[in-house]
């Protein structure tokens, strides 16, 4: 009997990869390609869209395939997991982008924002879509570039334009393109854009005449996990069975099935989401109310989510641009080499400050700085960072659920690195746990196509994959906790304010 595996493609931030899982779960082969990054001005965050997909077509799933000795007949089903908020939009009749995405870390918007904030306030749009403006949704960018792209509405009415996040663009390439290609997207990714409606899971009249955005450009808004449509590009007549946002893509994948199950992602940034079920909870201490996955057609299920905007970005930007490190897993000899952080404490607002503060007038700021001050203490900081950003979130988490959180689950490269674990628990005061299967982003989207084409049974089935690989249990004397935390509250208070629409 051949062997089937479900392939799945994370569209990340800083790369592609293409992963394919069998049947227990277990990763068997990895295509990976990074993209570049353009800074084009301060506050801009661009990607090349062609570029990204040519990266697919080309190396990322051929590496896949070839690194597991398959053909693509093998494959069961495709699900897709993505950058969420990051906009594209592309020709019609030619497949070429208008120009750059415009990425999630993006803050050109921050003055429209400031104005839809003055004038409109947040409660017209927390009852439609459940989001407040802020720099990081889908809509405000649309408008941007409406504003400042001569002739992009116009074509955009006439539906000579495409909208879309990254799922929605890989689809349409995959399905076809300008032949038919399927123009798609799922309720998870659709309701980071601040144009569906959180209740009925459509795109909403009122955002859309706020907005200004043509109903034409947009695509159609499907469940998570269902058979889309067979691919015709570089997977012949191999189903397309799921997408998701790729932090709800990680809450599938660590088995977040139950009502106040959490877990945390930290990549590029770090995202904190918890299952609310059916239940649509607006949250009052600075979180995003936010789709978690829609199963066919079963109820939605929601979730809270407290995105961090820089995490493992921090460590990429002490390597890359201070010169500190040479590697990234080097951080954690080089902070290991002092007892703690000589008081000095690294806000990372490089885009703002994202949960629960919503600045976007925040910009990074170092404390604490003197002499005595050495490379390792910068480096301890550094890590500190991810874990005192994390301790906000959860505070707000717990002020807004009726059930605390009593562990979290934590996937994503930073989880290699122990000394930041350790340092969340302590923090956090709460066992940290990692799985087996540290790729969960990927793990999601397999474990979701795999789902509704029947590779795998039911949910229940899901969970019995799921193995701990290892666990951190807090032992950080209580009086310090909160003198640190203290420290930190106070470091980020001088961060906001600096920047001037």
């Amino acid at each position: 009997m051949v062997e089937r595996y479900v392939m799945s493609i994370d569209q990340g931030t800083m790369s592609t990869r293409c992963i394919l899982f069998d049947h227990q779960g277990r990763l068997v082969s990895v295509g990976q390609r990074e993209h570049e990054q353009y800074f084009a001005r301060p506050g801009w965050a661009e990607h090349d869209p062609a570029e990204i997909w040519s990266h697919l077509r080309r190396v990322v799933v051929p590496r896949a395939l070839d690194g597991a000795g398959i053909r693509p007949e093998q494959i069961t089903a495709i699900g897709i997991a993505n950058q969420r908020e990051t906009t594209v939009v592309w020709d019609r009749r030619t497949g070429v982008p208008v120009g750059h995405a415009i990425t999630w870390q993006d803050t050109r918007t921050s003055g429209y924002v400031e104005e839809l904030r003055r004038t409109t306030g947040d409660d017209f749009f927390l009852e439609r879509c459940g989001l407040s403006p802020t720099t990081y949704f889908s809509a405000p960018r649309l408008r941007w570039l409406f504003d400042h792209v001569e002739g992009l509405r116009e074509r955009a009415e006439r539906g000579d334009v495409l909208f879309g996040t990254m799922e929605s663009w890989l689809i349409w390439n995959l399905t076809g393109g300008p032949d038919g290609g399927l123009h798609l997207t799922d309720a998870t990714n659709a309701s980071r854009t601040m144009l569906m409606n959180i209740r009925s899971l459509t795109w909403d009249d009122e955002l859309l005449a706020y907005f200004d955005v043509p109903r034409a450009m947009l695509p159609e808004i499907r469940s998570s996990a269902e058979c889309y449509g067979m691919a015709s590009a570089l997977l012949p007549n191999v189903p397309i069975c799921a997408a998701l946002g790729d932090q709800q893509a990680a809450l599938f994948g660590q088995t977040c099935f139950a009502t106040g199950e959490a877990k945390c992602t930290y990549g590029t940034g770090s995202f904190l989401l918890v299952n609310t079920g059916t239940e649509l909870v607006r949250s009052r201490h600075g979180l995003l109310t936010t789709v978690g996955y829609k199963v066919g057609d079963e109820p939605p299920v929601y979730a809270l989510e407290g995105p961090i905007a820089v995490t493992g970005s921090l460590v990429q930007w002490f390597r890359d641009r201070l010169g500190m490190i040479h590697s990234a897993p080097e951080i954690e000899t080089l902070a290991r080499g002092v007892e703690d952080n000589g008081g000095c404490y690294i806000v990372p607002a490089f885009s703002g400050l994202f949960a629960p503060h919503w600045r976007s007038d925040a910009r990074g700021v170092i404390v604490g700085l003197t002499s005595y001050i050495t490379r390792g203490h910068l480096a301890r900081a550094v890590l500190e960072a991810t874990g005192w950003q994390t301790r906000e979130v959860v505070d707000a988490m717990n002020a807004d659920s009726p059930r605390p959180l009593r562990q979290l689950k934590v996937d994503g490269g930073m989880t290699s690195n122990n000394l930041l674990m350790q340092f969340l628990a302590d923090v956090l005061d709460m066992p940290v746990v990692r799985p087996m299967v540290s790729e969960t982003v990927s793990l999601g989207a397999a474990y979701a196509a795999g789902l509704a084409s029947g590779y795998w049974p039911d949910l229940e089935g899901l969970r019995r994959n799921w193995h701990r690989a290892a666990q951190w249990m807090p032992t950080m004397d209580p009086a310090r906790r909160e003198t640190e935390y203290e420290n930190w509250r106070r470091a980020v208070e001088r961060s906001l304010g600096w920047a001037r629409s």
